[in-house]
């Protein structure tokens, strides 16, 4: 179980068979059943093949397709936020909307034991609940709020929280692997970070996979960068079907310019390996909830530019936590250069930024070793919720 292989259990002696069935019930494993002698005969190979085959399944667990309503300006290819222009968000948020018969088609074939769903999806819990069948003893869970969250970080507002809906509150961590990926298509940027630079002396720039930044808002990142001297990553995207080259995107000559000292990245890149890294030491973010949670988890001070939706709400808890330093706009709600530069510059070079990189190896020396506690706590939670259910059931 720990290194998550399903098991084919042919137990023999002493607690075994008990433990073969605590498998099954888990659906963690499928037993080899014993013959009217009680051997594992001849026809042990037949029931092997029948329990190789239950196996496949389990271990086929999948994601599942939800198929949007059809809406003209919303080809299919579009049906989800990735590479979304920003004028169709409302009419993808409409769409996800009045998805609930596909959603209801999708329980009434997987019949699960439990749901879990998100603010995008109030209707979950009613349609589940209406199916005709036993998971229609569902009830709507008063109990647990599962939130992508540390207690270390968040504590005082997830008491708030619970408090104000009636509800426990389940931290269930930053979710990162703290395993090194070897992502061989990318290991030149890793090379490159290792080598000739220092600790703590590069900046990783990533705004998402959801924005991408105009014209002007590249220009003066350049700017800023060009003024403060500091090595850096840049990993810059653009729309899909956006037919365009780092050359005509970046400023005439910026490549060459700072060749030396820093490169840039189309499309995907390791953020976390290189967040992960320690000559990374900061992070010019535009404070998506999940890269906050990776530079709290990775100890690595934020330069903040937040964009858009609850960004500029995470940039000032992250500063008043004391690990992040934010970008002003000007009177025209604009990041220039200058500004950036600034932030830039009280990371890595005056001294407010040992602060900030030890409130930030603070908050990293908190999240790590509540990682397992939480997730054992999470899972914990969600196994009591499905025996509740078969109870309900029975």
């Amino acid at each position: 179980m720990y290194f998550g292989v399903p098991v084919i259990a042919m137990p023999i002696k002493f607690d075994q068979p008990i433990n073969a069935r605590l498998l099954v019930e888990a659906s963690a494993g499928v037993e080899v059943r014993r013959d009217e002698n009680g051997l594992f005969s001849a026809k042990a190979e037949q029931a092997e093949n029948e329990a190789a085959q239950e196996l496949l399944w389990l271990c086929k667990k999948k994601l599942v397709q939800l198929h949007l309503e059809p809406f003209p300006e919303l080809p299919p290819h579009y049906h989800t936020t990735k590479n979304l222009p920003s004028d169709l968000g409302s009419t993808l948020l409409k769409a996800f909307q009045t998805s609930n018969s596909s959603f209801s088609d999708i329980i009434s074939t997987l019949r699960p034991d439990l749901v879990i769903y998100d603010v995008f999806q109030p209707w979950a819990a009613k349609v589940a609940s209406s199916q005709d069948f036993l998971f229609g003893n569902f009830k709507q869970s008063c109990d647990i709020i599962l939130s992508k969250t540390s207690r270390g970080f968040e504590g005082e507002y997830i008491d708030y929280l619970s408090a104000l809906c009636n509800k426990k509150i389940v931290p269930v961590g930053p979710l990162i692997s703290d395993d090194n990926q070897n992502n061989e298509e990318h290991s030149d940027i890793i090379q490159w970070l290792s080598k000739n630079k220092t600790l703590h002396s590069t900046v990783l720039i990533s705004f998402g996979s959801e924005y991408f930044l105009s014209k002007i808002e590249i220009e003066e990142i350049v700017k800023g960068l060009e003024l403060c001297d500091v090595n850096f990553i840049w990993i810059i995207r653009f729309p899909v079907g956006v037919t365009i080259t780092l050359e005509e995107a970046l400023p005439k000559g910026f490549t060459n310019r700072a060749a030396d000292r820093g490169i840039v990245v189309t499309g995907w890149a390791p953020q976390a390996d290189i967040l992960a890294h320690p000559n990374t030491g900061g992070f010019i973010s535009h404070c998506g909830w999940s890269s906050i949670m990776e530079s709290m988890y990775f100890g690595v001070p934020v330069i903040a530019m937040p964009m858009k939706l609850d960004q500029p709400i995470n940039a000032r808890m992250l500063s008043a936590a004391g690990s992040c330093v934010e970008v002003p706009r000007n009177e025209n709600e604009v990041f220039k250069g200058e500004e950036i530069a600034n932030a830039i510059k009280k990371v890595f070079v005056e001294e407010s930024g040992d602060g900030l990189r030890r409130r930030a190896r603070e908050l990293s020396e908190t999240m790590k070793p509540e990682k397992k506690q939480v997730l054992d706590e999470v899972a914990d939670q969600l196994w009591q919720l499905c025996l509740k259910n078969e109870v309900q059931g029975s």
